[in-house]
């Protein structure tokens, strides 16, 4: 189910070009669950010129950044049972744990890893972190998770595309993925370890 209606968005937002990357990041850094990269990345491998991948990234990136605010306000408003009603209590507390014991430091993690950024945003508004550190980390870590999209898409789209068709580049790219994996898999277990304490 969350499949289709992840497909059903980004199905509708290719027609809309840059508008609908806009909308997709915002709501997405917000409430929804489509990624932008599903847009960005065959934006990207399309774009005709640099200019065109630059405006990509940045309309990504800022749109994201936007709607994290939005998130950070429905954290302040909805508080930590918005959290408990998504998640569950130890998922909670690594949440509340990354934006308590990593500041703007766990933001820049979740902007630029697969850590679901609305709800990293909703625990930093329910904890009222500082909204300057907040936004300048989701800059920086949306910015660098866009950008190094379009630069290596970019300038070697095409060769990064064949070299996806070899079966030894899926072997070397799953050890390495598996060598970072198993480590952060484990650093993120231990986050629900210790309660949350605010200083």
């Amino acid at each position: 189910m969350l499949g289709d209606l992840t497909d059903s968005i980004i199905d509708w937002a290719e027609g809309f070009g840059l508008l609908g990357l806009a909308i997709v990041s915002a709501t997405e850094a917000a409430f929804q669950p489509a990624p932008p990269d599903l847009l960005v990345l065959p934006m990207v491998l399309g774009a005709d010129n640099s200019m065109e991948i630059l405006a990509i990234v940045l309309v990504a990136t800022l749109s994201s950044v936007l709607g994290a605010i939005g998130g950070y306000g429905i954290g302040v408003y909805a508080g930590r049972p918005l959290l408990e009603r998504f998640a569950s209590e130890k998922t909670v507390r690594r949440l509340e744990n990354l934006t308590i014991r990593y500041g703007s430091s766990g933001i820049f993690l979740a902007a630029v890893s697969p850590i679901p950024y609305k709800a990293l945003a909703w625990a930093a508004g329910a904890g009222r972190m500082d909204l300057r550190l907040f936004i300048i980390a989701g800059l920086l870590g949306r910015g660098l998770r866009f950008g190094l999209a379009g630069l290596v898409l970019g300038m070697w789209g095409e060769e990064f595309l064949t070299l996806m068709e070899n079966p030894m580049a899926w072997l070397i790219g799953s050890i390495v993925g598996l060598a970072l994996f198993v480590p952060l898999a484990k650093w993120w277990s231990n986050l629900a370890d210790t309660e949350p304490t605010h200083n």
